[in-house]
């Protein structure tokens, strides 16, 4: 296989936390036994170790004596909980319910701009009014071409508002949505086989795993019934789980499968790195990964080792402790690390292991199976699988978006050449597997192929990303789909690198296009021109890995405005990625 000059890396398990660059953390590191739990606990109030929610009528709930100074979030599903719009039918009476006579009770005003999100649901006030944004749960990001006709005949009723995007989190999103075709639309969901519940707000996003599970040649595990298992377990089999849906804020998981860590373990709450012990195959944890306007955050190991067989009851216990233990009042320090932080590893490794089915969570091994120095592979384009004679082919979905068409034609192509099936990818991409070699030929001549989703794009494309930008997004600042393709496609002109080079786009702080992560970032803000008018423009960050040696990028320039952009591109390639000038052809 091809593969890019970049290196990502295992974290191994550290014998001190190192401290984040872009905020320090005093973290202590010592090796604690397994009976010097009680001495830990008793650093930690033990007032504070209250859970703080309660079960009533089978939903989680805020306990009375913790609702002083909680947020607004708290306070919405407190007034009335979110999956009881799914659950006992709600959805079906808000959706007969004409958006006028909606804005008129905050009850109802709140169910279509907050609790809805409990579905998945996600509505474009600012800028489509009455339409919804509708995320999908695509555990491992495997999707079928049956799944992928039916999302593409919902958005082609309506028009230009209907279209598609490839999420970083590997999973669709689809636009457009009116919601009296909500009811309709969640049936013909199930009948496919998906389900959009619990992938919005508080709850548990999309698993995410390899998106070679299964026929990658050098993968260490198939991370797919993993994901999968993680999907059922959160959201009861796709009729909504109460048990994890009163979360203090949102929470990301993964099982990484491969050495190339396509999975981006180190930016979510919990991950699950391949690892043996005594024998037997299981997983070592890294817990706390997150980004947020505030504070962005590294996942740290939980010294902790599960075997396969308790990939699930893990996943609960640290849920649990998290949901039990959780501050609730400003947003932007609910996520998990914060309640680390404040329990010390050890003592929130205790409230875990409290919530185990035997009260007992091994301490991580040190036979980590992914390689420490591995060399990241390019999947864009043809690749052997490791069944004999046959191949899969990765496309490059410019910054992930799709139109009704497009999906068509990707179901058309997985089923004309593949199994069926295609494979969504956290940098916004698609991989169609299980194609036979003798079919290879005849499928890159295929007009999407050649006019729209090449195997083989331009170097600078192939690591691009970006979130939904202000088209459609109210909290977005800036336009960033377009843009991202137009600041690549000039900067090509000027310049050539021999490597791939990530460039994300986020349209705010909340940075869902992850620029933290990447070689540069832009984070979309407003700024001045050189003639002091207010324009677009972005901050721009430097020098994001994922690794052992991993960390955040570092801002680099400020309130950039956007027209400046391409020159400080080309600047930054030629300062740090070697990259030199484009020959300019004669007139």
């Amino acid at each position: 296989m091809s593969s890019s000059s970049l290196r990502f890396l295992v974290q191994t398990v550290p014998t001190q936390i190192q401290t984040n660059r872009r905020r320090a953390r005093i973290t202590t590191s010592v090796t604690v036994k397994p009976d010097q739990t009680e001495t830990i606990q008793a650093a930690v109030e033990e007032s504070r170790l209250e859970p703080r929610v309660e079960e009533r009528d089978g939903y989680w709930i805020l306990k009375e004596k913790f609702r002083q100074g909680i947020n607004p979030s708290e306070k919405v599903k407190i007034e009335k909980e979110p999956m009881k719009l799914v659950m006992e039918g709600g959805i079906n009476e808000l959706a007969q319910i004409p958006l006028e006579e909606i804005e008129k009770s905050k009850l109802t005003k709140d169910d279509i701009d907050v609790r809805l999100k409990w579905l998945g649901l996600f509505h474009r006030r600012k800028h489509q009014y009455g339409r919804f944004m509708m995320r999908l749960k695509l555990p491992n990001g495997v999707t079928t071409s049956a799944q992928t006709r039916y999302l593409a005949s919902v958005i082609r009723r309506y028009g230009k508002e209907g279209c598609a995007d490839v999420t970083t989190r590997q999973n669709w999103q689809i636009r457009g949505v009116e919601l009296p075709h909500v009811p309709e639309i969640m049936e013909g969901l199930a009948q496919v086989g998906l389900t959009s519940l619990q992938s919005g707000m508080d709850n548990v996003r999309n698993p995410v795993g390899n998106p070679l599970a299964g026929v990658d040649p050098l993968e260490i595990v198939d991370t797919r019934p993993y994901t999968n298992l993680l999907s059922q377990f959160i959201t009861g089999n796709s009729r909504g789980n109460p048990n994890f849906t009163n979360l203090p804020r949102k929470w990301n998981v993964c099982v990484v499968g491969t050495h190339d860590l396509f999975e981006h373990p180190h930016i979510n709450d919990l991950a699950y790195m391949p690892a043996t012990k005594n024998g037997r195959f299981g997983f070592n944890l890294l817990v706390g990964g997150f980004f947020s306007p505030k504070r962005c955050e590294e996942a740290i190991p939980l010294d902790a080792w599960v075997p396969a067989d308790d990939v699930i009851p893990v996943c609960g216990a640290v849920l649990e402790a998290y949901r039990d233990l959780g501050t609730r009042g400003n947003r932007q320090k609910t996520r998990m690390m914060w309640l680390i932080d404040e329990l010390g590893v050890e003592g929130f490794r205790s409230e875990v292991v409290k919530r185990m089915p035997q009260q007992e969570l091994e301490r991580a091994s040190e036979e980590e199976l992914v390689q420490k120095q591995w060399e990241r592979r390019d999947y864009l384009g043809v690749y052997p699988q490791k069944q004999e004679g046959y191949s899969f082919v990765g496309l490059h979905v410019p910054v992930g978006r799709v139109q009704a068409d497009d999906m068509d034609e990707l179901a058309r192509l997985a089923d004309e050449y593949g199994s069926g099936e295609l494979r969504l990818t956290v940098e916004q991409n698609i991989i169609i597997p299980n194609i036979e070699n003798s079919k290879l030929e005849k499928l890159l001549k295929e007009p999407l192929l050649r006019d729209r989703f090449s195997p083989e794009p331009p170097i600078l494309m192939k690591g691009l990303v970006a979130c939904t930008g202000n088209q459609f997004c109210g909290q977005a600042i800036i336009e960033t789909k377009a843009r991202a393709l137009k600041v690549t496609v000039e900067v090509q002109k000027q310049v050539a690198v021999t490597r791939p080079v990530r460039m994300h786009w986020t349209g705010c702080p909340n940075t869902c296009g992850q620029v933290q992560v990447a070689d540069i970032g832009f984070m979309g803000c407003m700024t001045r021109d050189e003639n002091g008018k207010v324009c677009e423009g972005a901050d721009v960050y430097l020098g994001g890995r994922i690794g052992s040696d991993s960390h955040l990028g570092e801002l680099y320039k400020k309130a950039v405005p956007c027209k400046d952009l391409v020159p400080l591109v080309v600047d930054i390639l030629k300062e740090h990625f070697g990259a030199v000038p484009m020959e300019m052809e004669e007139e």
